[in-house]
């Protein structure tokens, strides 16, 4: 039992020095100091207020919170800007007697990325990201908030990874 104990510990501290070379720092290949988040627009045919404006905060903080990029509000290095193209719910699957049994909240955003000093990371993607919730539940107050924030954590990670991971 005692050399589990120490293989164990062993283990757990190979895994633990291995995450070190993994990190969420600016990769070496994208030469910039600063980025900027210009004004998201909302032209989705359902429109939900303030959502345009709470993204642009989501992806500015994930920004900050895994680079080492300082926020500008005009002149970065690094410029992003779009829209959100898509917000609507749809029934995802169906009871027995064809009533749906739980709804998708899809958000999707269209986001162009400007490195100004190198214009071969210049990026123009579309990005898309689901919640699924009960068909019985109302997306309203908390659940709203809750599923915003999962589809924001989701697409912001995802715009990241595709403008500055450049390993």
């Amino acid at each position: 039992m005692k050399h589990i104990k120490y293989i164990f510990i062993l283990l757990a501290a190979i895994s633990f020095q291995s995450c070190g070379f993994y990190g969420f720092t600016q990769p070496s290949s994208i030469k910039a100091d600063t980025f900027q988040v210009n004004r998201i627009e909302n032209s989705a045919l359902l429109f939900e207020p303030g959502l345009d404006q709470d993204f642009q905060r989501a992806l500015q903080d994930k920004i900050v919170d895994q680079t080492n990029y300082k926020l500008e509000t005009s002149n970065a290095d690094l410029v992003y800007e779009g829209e959100i193209t898509t917000y609507r719910i749809s029934p995802t699957t169906a009871t027995s007697d064809n009533k749906a049994a739980q709804n998708r909240l899809t958000v999707g955003v269209k986001i162009s990325f400007y490195n100004t000093n190198n214009e071969e990371d210049n990026v123009d993607q579309s990005f898309s990201f689901f919640y699924d919730y009960p068909a019985n539940a109302q997306l309203v107050g908390a659940q709203k908030a809750t599923a915003h924030e999962e589809i924001f954590e989701r697409l912001t990670q995802d715009i990241i990874n595709a403008t500055l991971a450049k390993w």
